[in-house]
């Protein structure tokens, strides 16, 4: 199984409106990595990528502001740090456990 394969289903709300955006873009990144055998190294490669593509690491608390997930709006291109520590990530981690 690959990483990817855990992005199918999305979450029903978000953080902001660039945190959609982000999520697809880490499920594409991460289309062709297989799944490790442990949740810790499952939660590292996520968050590695989630570092390579908003340019902060996870434990940056502000909004982040990506252009390329700009498409109209008041918060558009905003990327939620506290929704991915708090919601994305776990929610993933879970589909580790159970994919």
């Amino acid at each position: 199984m690959k990483i990817g394969a855990i992005f199918e289903e999305e979450p029903i709300q978000w953080g902001f409106r660039g945190d959609p955006y982000l999520w697809r873009e880490l499920k594409e990144r991460l289309a062709e990595v297989g799944l490790p055998a442990t949740s810790e190294k499952l939660k590292e490669i996520i968050e590695q990528a989630y570092e390579d593509a908003t340019g902060y690491n996870i434990s940056h608390n502000e909004t982040i502001i990506i252009e390329r997930f700009q498409h109209g709006g008041m918060s558009s291109g905003g990327v939620s740090p506290n929704f991915w520590k708090e919601r994305a990530i776990p929610l993933l981690l879970a589909r580790h456990v159970k994919p």
